[in-house]
């Protein structure tokens, strides 16, 4: 039953995010909103990690199996994608390296201020 309630929680969350981006005019998905919403409650103590983590514990186990479909659907068009690989190599390997940056960085500022704060 406590996994029902944190992905209640955490689906909620998500919901949340669906909200925003129907109601504000940014072209931001809804995920994204929804991952920050649950940060910051995170950050503020009005939900505690524990309410989550079995669950969230669960779906990154599961993460690699949300890519099986991606790849099945590469496999389906690679006539149309081998005539492109340099150029989209060319696109996508500086784009993964910044955006792990990206997240590299962010990580480290929200486990500064956790210490800070916790």
């Amino acid at each position: 039953m406590k996994y029902v309630f944190q992905f209640a929680r955490i689906m909620g969350f998500c919901l949340a995010g669906e909200l925003l981006r129907a109601l504000l005019p940014l072209p931001i998905p809804a995920s994204i909103y929804g991952l920050v919403l649950l940060v910051a409650a995170l950050l503020t103590g009005l939900v505690k990690p524990e309410q989550v983590k079995q669950a969230a514990d669960f779906l990154t186990g599961i993460f690699p199996l949300l890519f099986v479909p991606v790849v099945a659907g590469v496999m389906e068009i690679w006539d149309l994608i081998a005539g492109n690989l340099l150029p989209i190599a060319i696109a996508a390997v500086p784009v993964t390296w910044a955006v792990m940056a990206a997240a590299g960085m962010v990580t480290q500022k929200i486990m500064e201020v956790g210490k800070k704060h916790g």
